[in-house]
């Protein structure tokens, strides 16, 4: 036991054989916490899934507000931003140096092994209230999705001129999703279905082309609906005002913010 003991701390070099037969090497990281099990295959769809999620959906709508000389701006400014917070997180990822240092598994634990005090809670309060917002606008966009494929499939049975029949409220789809969300987290070991990652990587490619092959469709039909502009919408034509215009900037930049959901994740992926 004492030289398992030395083993794990890693005072003993000699290799010690447990009663299964296996190397305690094999079982335990080099800070006596189970093996790390991940491969390239699962951190790569986990980086898809963080980076090619829900929020590329809005990203057309928000290119449409700011014009092709904002849209491309805001899109390299905040992924630079993006790159930059998570290149200092990944060399938070061992502390105190970011090679042989120890292990720090989730953001709260890099950010209290590197800042501590009264800036740990204030990030822990800022991480948190991030996941709770991106919860709830999960739940929001899922519900609206459903609703929305409900109200679609009332319009192939019984046409457009039924439009007050196929309405259809979100509620009811929000407290489903949201159950289900609330069940799903129950899951012991949730992060290490890996197989689900891969799915939804699958998905975020899907919907991503789906966006792509609809603004195509669109634009091969042609009209004098389909227009790009320099400088976004035009106020007097689809907005009303120039607070109008002023609240979809604001609005679309929130929204190419929220579409780089990268770095909140980062640690835990490399961990």
């Amino acid at each position: 036991m004492s030289m398992e003991m030395q083993q794990r701390n890693g005072t003993s070099s000699t290799p010690v054989t447990m009663e299964s037969g296996f190397d305690d090497k094999h079982l335990f990281d080099d800070d006596d916490k189970p093996k790390r099990t991940g491969t390239l295959l699962t951190a790569i769809s986990h980086i898809i899934t963080a980076v090619i999620g829900s929020g590329v959906l809005s990203l057309a709508w928000a290119l449409a507000q700011l014009g092709w000389i904002a849209g491309p701006i805001a899109l390299m400014a905040i992924s630079v931003i993006t790159l930059y917070s998570s290149s200092l997180l990944t060399d938070c990822y061992r502390s105190p140096d970011p090679i042989t240092g120890r292990r720090n598994y989730t953001y709260m634990e890099a950010v209290k092994a590197n800042l501590g005090g009264s800036k740990y809670k204030l990030c822990g309060i800022a991480q948190y209230g991030f996941f709770v917002a991106a919860a709830i606008a999960y739940t929001i966009t899922a519900s609206t999705s459903l609703a929305a494929i409900k109200r679609s499939n009332c319009f192939h049975k019984h046409g457009h001129s039924h439009g007050d029949e196929c309405r259809e409220k979100s509620y009811p789809f929000i407290i489903v999703f949201a159950v289900i969300e609330i069940i799903l987290s129950q899951i012991p070991n949730f992060h290490k279905l890996s197989l689900l990652s891969i799915v939804a990587a699958i998905m975020s490619f899907a919907y991503a082309f789906i966006g792509l092959g609809l603004a195509a469709g669109k634009i091969a039909a042609g009209g004098n609906e389909v227009t790009t502009t320099l400088t976004g919408v035009r106020v007097g034509v689809e907005v009303g005002s120039n607070s109008q215009k002023l609240f979809r900037v604001f609005q679309a930049i929130g929204n190419i913010a929220s579409a780089y959901f990268y770095s909140t994740v980062i640690i835990e992926i490399q961990a």
